[in-house]
């Protein structure tokens, strides 16, 4: 074992994170389950959502056979919801092509929908103690500062050399371990903000400490503008319940219920919203503005209220999307969309 690895597993042993609900087993759907959700989300947000969805998705077979509605409800608020559709298309082929068993090498686990070469190594490693190298940000930080690494991470000149650099890392055997000292070290100690570099096992040979650059390794994605979008949408309200409507299964907030969207070019809403809706309602009211940022863009929300004078016998059929305001804490909502509608119960229910 490379002296580098020597120490981060002792480090781990001794300092590392231990009970956290996930580890502790060798189980490839919980180990799956908890690397796709901590994919861009930290730990303390995914503990709770972990414990739900085992809850209702016990095994890779429950989750196959559930409806995918059921699957966006439990992930709401989690975010990133693409997520949550690969997850339940990869169970879908684990029942559909594997016999039910997950796959047993990082190979075939990174053929799975959702799941990167980092996440299968992650994977197998834990589950199987394959010999496989990871780089999540994680480890790309530690990587980055630890040996001077130059230029952005997720450059792909930058990402190769880091992919050769993990792999001449990797211990003979003990692989698991040494992966979950390289997670805990970036999670916990070389963080992307001020870093505790006095409890770091790698401080006495790394390159960023020795060279006071630990703020400047590893380098910044190179910035651009971000663009915007507005967009309007109708919080259509008949007696206790709203409107909403299930979003397609691609683009932001695919598969989830949210609040319609009102045309740029439509100026009288309400008339709008009986042509197209089947809702004759009285005149729109706007409510508190919002401003969502995703990865790539921002989006800024302007909701309007229209509270329905009559609904079209075809507007209330099933498959309309009219949803009990007192049943929608368990619905597949954005986080957008649920603070708009949580706040109908504020006081200060309109901006102007």
């Amino acid at each position: 074992m490379s002296e580098f690895a020597r120490r981060l597993v002792a480090w781990q042993r001794e300092h590392g994170r231990h009970d956290l609900p996930w580890q502790g087993g060798r189980d490839p759907y919980r180990i799956w389950l908890s690397e796709i959700m901590l994919q861009q989300t930290q730990v303390e947000t995914v503990i709770p959502y972990y414990h739900r969805f085992l809850e209702r998705f016990p095994d890779v077979a429950a989750l196959a056979a559930a409806p995918v509605e059921d699957v966006m409800a439990l992930w709401s608020g989690l975010g990133y919801y693409a997520r949550a559709r690969n997850l339940h298309r990869a169970a879908q082929q684990v029942v559909e092509r594997h016999g039910g068993r997950f796959p047993h090498s990082a190979a075939e686990i990174g053929t799975l929908p959702g799941i990167g070469r980092s996440t299968a190594a992650a994977i197998a490693a834990f589950a199987y103690d394959e010999r496989a190298a990871i780089l999540d940000g994680n480890v790309k930080r530690v990587l980055c500062r630890a040996f001077g690494i130059e230029g952005f991470p997720g450059g792909k000149a930058v990402e190769n050399q880091l992919w050769a650099l993990a792999e001449s890392l990797l211990p003979e055997r003990g692989t698991g371990p040494y992966i979950q000292a390289q997670m805990d070290l970036g999670a916990t100690v070389c963080t992307r903000g001020r870093p505790a570099c006095g409890r770091c096992p790698l401080q006495d040979d790394c390159v960023a400490r020795r060279d006071g650059r630990t703020a400047e390794l590893p380098a910044a994605r190179p910035r651009k503008a971000v663009p915007r979008r507005s967009v309007r949408v109708a919080v259509i309200l008949h007696g206790d319940r709203v409107l909403l409507e299930r979003r397609p299964p691609a683009g932001i907030w695919g598969g989830l219920l949210a609040l319609p969207e009102i045309p740029e070019q439509v100026g009288d809403v309400a008339a709008w919203a009986d042509a197209a809706l089947g809702v004759e309602c009285e005149e729109a009211l706007p409510l508190a503005p919002l401003t969502h940022a995703f990865t790539h863009f921002v989006l800024d929300m302007q909701p309007l209220r229209l509270d329905a004078s009559r609904v079209a016998a075809q507007a209330m059929e099933p498959g309309h999307g009219w949803q009990p305001l007192s049943a929608l804490a368990g619905a597949a909502l954005p986080a957008p969309v649920r603070r708009i509608l949580d706040a109908l119960a504020a006081p200060d229910l309109f901006s102007g």
